[in-house]
């Protein structure tokens, strides 16, 4: 069970202390900025006879930028969705499976998501299987993968096939099966060669999760005003920051400019506004541009592609 002790600091500003175990403690520092919330640390439940919790959360209509201790393995079926976690964001079709390490932020895989979907969760007490995990030599596998799940880590392929599968089977399992069978499934995610790092760089997230707080807010002001006109000098306003400083501060944080990130974040969206049958022209107009030949380029500079060829390889059912 975690203990929470909040303190007020000043104004808006909270400080809470978090007992993981009884080595480590994570501080963090929650405020309120001017019209919109910051990062949210979820409190995760657990039955007190399980050491693992599964379920099918639906937040599609929720911005649930978050994180928590727990390590959480999310599988997601639908058409198209928003693939966020740390520094990383991209968009998968189909499916995605993704697993994130204790205190990494992420946004939730169905947010926006417009047809109907199914999605299955898996999150892990900080000390699932005890010791063992470190000290079992036939979990070795296993640990260096809950170690690298600091980078978030993308499965696909045969892989991702095997694991759906399996995470399909656990509804119905007594508890003994299900932990057996999860332990297979990270064993089968562990010796895998079809995952890949979302964020290579630890250093940059390390940068992150220190100031989880802020980074939070840009997100969402950023999610909230994509599709019209993002405002530099009022997100710095948000965060009272000046300008400058806070240029400084999201260039050091991202390793992009504010303007470079908006854009990227507006092409992920066109790329899943089109991978759900939307035209190029209303793709363009719905994430916030109004030129046409400027989408184009964009779309191209940035993937690759046309957004026209992108759309025709997606219907033609070659988009992997």
């Amino acid at each position: 069970m975690f203990q929470f002790y909040p303190l007020k600091l000043r104004g808006d500003l909270f400080c809470v202390f978090l007992w993981v175990d009884e080595y480590l403690l994570c501080i963090d520092l929650f405020g309120r900025f001017t019209g919109m919330e910051s990062v949210k640390l979820e409190k995760i439940v657990f039955d007190p006879e399980k050491s693992y919790k599964v379920f099918s959360p639906r937040l599609r209509n929720k911005f649930f930028w978050h994180y928590h201790p727990e390590l959480e393995l999310v599988y997601v079926e639908a058409d198209a969705g928003i693939r966020h976690v740390g520094r990383h964001i991209s968009t998968y079709t189909q499916n995605d499976l993704v697993l994130i390490g204790g205190n990494v932020p992420h946004l939730n895989f169905d947010y926006r998501l417009r047809s109907e979907y199914h999605q299955i969760v898996i999150q892990l007490r900080t000390d699932f299987l005890g010791t063992a995990v470190v000290v079992a030599p036939e979990l070795t596998d296993v640990a260096r993968l809950f170690r690298d799940a600091q980078h978030g880590i993308s499965f696909f392929g045969e892989t991702k096939a095997e694991v759906a599968e399996m995470l399909r089977s656990l509804d119905g399992l007594p508890p003994l099966a299900q932990l057996l069978r999860l332990v297979e499934v990270f064993e089968t995610l562990a010796v895998s060669n079809e995952g890949e790092y979302l964020n290579e760089d630890l250093d940059g997230q390390k940068l992150i999760l220190k100031d989880k707080v802020r980074m939070g807010a840009v997100y969402e002001y950023i999610d909230a005003h994509y599709d019209g006109d993002p405002d530099v000098n009022a997100v710095a306003r948000k965060l009272n920051l000046t300008t400058a400083a806070f240029c400084r501060y999201f260039k050091r944080q991202t390793n992009r400019t504010f303007t470079a990130f908006v854009n990227q974040y507006r092409i992920e969206r066109a790329k899943n506004l089109l991978m759900q049958n939307h035209n190029v022209s209303e793709t363009c107009y719905a994430i916030g541009l109004d030129s046409l030949s400027y989408f184009n380029k964009l779309f191209k500079e940035l993937t690759g592609e046309n957004p026209s060829d992108f759309r025709a390889r997606v219907e033609a059912g070659r988009y992997s």
